[in-house]
């Protein structure tokens, strides 16, 4: 049962509608089209029937070739969505990993530092802005319901998210709270020790508040890829069109297949 836009899943975490938001000009998005989620590894049997019950035309996978090999996710049988995948950079570990990675300091204060580096260049990352280009046009072509995902749910995703969100003309306020939602979104408890198995793997042990601070997403997160953005390409507008291709008649498509009243 969905409890507000949040799916509860046992072994599937930060599953969510980010759809419902009202947009510039009126009308607002769509319901149950728009899903976002951590990565599908440790779906139980009962998680897999409720994602098959969504009805998904497309799945957008944002985790490298590593990350897939070392977690595959679990479909549903006979799982019809076409699934798309990221391809590979010179970074093969999701942002908060790669944070935790960087040696011998690693303090709360330390992790919150590398995830603003990472978040300077994260909308910038060639395989990102490709995978954020064909969902832009899948979901133009009103295929069905569609989810993105990478490990966590909340980085890569995030800023995936953010744009879109952006380019159907969501308010940044609520562009801020869907991406904020990570934070208490299902059971963030259990999300976070997920999170600090997959971590701990590549980093070594780390202590508690220190896994906590790689397992959340803050307003300077996102504001720095914000200016970043708006740095390099004069406005967001701008990136939108010049490094997504999502230019007025493309927003306008995407617009007419989102939106609704």
């Amino acid at each position: 049962m969905m409890t507000e836009r949040v799916l509860p899943l046992q072994g599937v975490h930060n599953f969510r509608d980010c759809g419902g938001y009202a947009v510039s000009g009126g009308g607002r998005l769509r319901r149950g089209v728009l899903w976002r989620s951590g990565q599908h590894h440790g779906a139980t049997d009962a998680d897999l029937a409720a994602i098959a019950g969504l009805g998904l035309d497309s799945v957008f996978d944002l985790r490298s070739s590593k990350e897939r090999a070392s977690h595959p996710c679990r479909r549903p049988q006979g799982f019809g969505a076409e699934v798309f995948l990221c391809g590979d950079s010179e970074r093969v570990h999701a942002p908060h990993v790669a944070a935790a990675h960087v040696r011998p300091q690693r303090t709360p204060e330390s992790m919150r530092e590398n995830l603003l580096r990472a978040y300077t260049g994260i909308a910038f990352r060639p395989e990102l802005q490709a995978m954020m280009r064909g969902w832009f046009a899948r979901l133009s072509k009103d295929g069905g319901p569609s989810l993105i995902h990478c490990m966590a749910g909340k980085d890569r995703t995030g800023i995936a998210v953010a744009m879109l969100h952006l380019v159907a003309g969501v308010h940044r306020d609520d562009v801020m709270e869907d991406y904020l939602l990570t934070n208490t979104a299902g059971d963030s408890e259990a999300r976070i020790t997920s999170g600090a198995e997959t971590i701990t793997v590549v980093s070594g042990p780390l202590e508690e508040d220190v896994v906590r601070v790689l397992m959340g997403v803050e307003p300077e997160y996102l504001e720095t890829a914000f200016a970043a953005v708006e740095a390099r390409h004069g406005t967001v507008d701008g990136y939108l069109e010049e490094a997504l291709g999502a230019g007025p008649a493309t927003r306008e498509r995407i617009r007419g297949v989102l939106l609704e009243g």
